[in-house]
């Protein structure tokens, strides 16, 4: 199988909608209800070329099967070196390295824009995504019990960092 990351286009939009609203639908892996509507990612989409921010998508045998993306971890302008990353894939994809793949990307993509440090925001119930971000360098630093609700109980988050550029 040969995985190919490229920039998302306009045309991946109906794609990254259907991914990103199956999450939604049947996962804590996102705490919003509302599916979003192709509207509302579009302006996403255009705001994050606006912001200089990637979104990138990940493809087999040119069948769009996830994407992953970045922004600016905070709005305040001192956290303008720090990012807060997402990555989804069609349930499908999932346990065939996809994911590492567009990691990756996302890292390299932060290096390449002078980021200092990469943010994953993870429902602590997620033990893979967890795992998963430390094969790759990221470290647990915090812990916030009962911070969000979704499908009638209390969601704990875990912040995992990875330092980009030492200091």
């Amino acid at each position: 199988m040969s995985v190919k990351i490229r920039n998302a286009s306009p045309l991946d939009l109906p794609v990254i909608l259907e991914i990103l609203n199956q999450s939604i639908r049947t996962s804590t892996a996102i705490y919003d209800y509302e599916e979003r509507t192709l509207e509302q990612l579009t302006e996403w989409f255009e705001r994050m070329i606006l912001d200089s921010m990637p979104v990138l998508v990940s493809e087999v045998e040119n069948e769009v099967i996830g994407y992953g993306s970045f922004q600016r971890f905070r709005p305040k302008e001192g956290f303008r070196f720090s990012v807060e990353h997402s990555i989804y894939l069609k349930e499908s994809s999932r346990g065939m390295g996809v994911g590492g793949r567009l990691l990756e990307s996302l890292i390299q993509r932060a290096k390449e824009q002078g980021i200092h440090t990469m943010i994953g925001c993870i429902d602590a119930s997620n033990r893979g995504s967890i795992s998963f971000h430390e094969k790759y360098g990221f470290v647990e630093k915090g812990y916030i019990k009962e911070v969000g609700y979704k499908f009638d109980q209390w969601l704990d988050l875990v912040y995992m960092q990875l330092i980009l550029k030492e200091t």
